[in-house]
């Protein structure tokens, strides 16, 4: 018998990232990747904005706007660039992407619609666990397909499609400790 789960989680309630400008957010989430902006707050005492965005499955995407707030960082709070095409690392407590799932058969016909709407993003990228975690062509053990692209502010977006189920042959590395980490001298 399983031991019953501290906490009943059902998925994610929302993910709450910020933006520089919320009118040009709105315009680049509802009318380019279509999702439906539901809920609109402004926040007390001049505070700012929060916006809530459907992004299907029940999940909401939310995007606070303050005006005075510290400037955007990349390569240290977001990734500089798409993955497959720069450097698309990020510091610890930053958020690297976010990822929606999307149908397999769709993902070219998504990427058109938004290299159409000038958006710039990757090829299909096909992922697997070889030596540099991708395949020139489609075989068993791709488990994921996606696009990357990023949103006005420059955060990286990704279209995906899982690809296979997942089994406990998936699990298969030893999780790394900060003590195995190259060290970065200090500047």
């Amino acid at each position: 018998m399983a031991d019953t789960p501290p906490f009943e989680l059902r998925g994610i309630n929302h993910l709450a990232l910020c933006c520089r400008d919320m009118a040009r957010t709105v315009d680049f989430y509802q009318n380019v990747l279509g999702m439906p902006l539901v809920k609109t707050v402004e926040l007390p005492i001049g505070m700012g904005q929060h916006f809530f965005f459907d992004c299907g499955g029940g999940n909401l995407l939310a995007f606070f706007w303050f005006p005075e707030r510290p400037d955007d960082a990349p390569g240290v709070a977001a990734p500089v660039d798409l993955p497959y095409k720069g450097d698309a690392t990020s510091a610890v407590g930053s958020m690297n992407h976010v990822a929606f799932h999307v149908p397999e058969e769709q993902l070219e016909a998504y990427r058109q619609k938004l290299v159409d709407r000038g958006v710039r993003c990757t090829e299909v990228v096909m992922h697997d666990d070889s030596e540099w975690g991708f395949a020139e062509a489609m075989h068993p053990d791709v488990f994921v397909k996606s696009i990357y692209f990023q949103d006005p502010d420059g955060i990286l977006l990704e279209f995906a499609a899982l690809t296979k189920v997942f089994g406990e042959a998936d699990v298969a590395h030893t999780p790394a400790t900060a003590a195995a980490a190259p060290t970065t001298p200090a500047v």
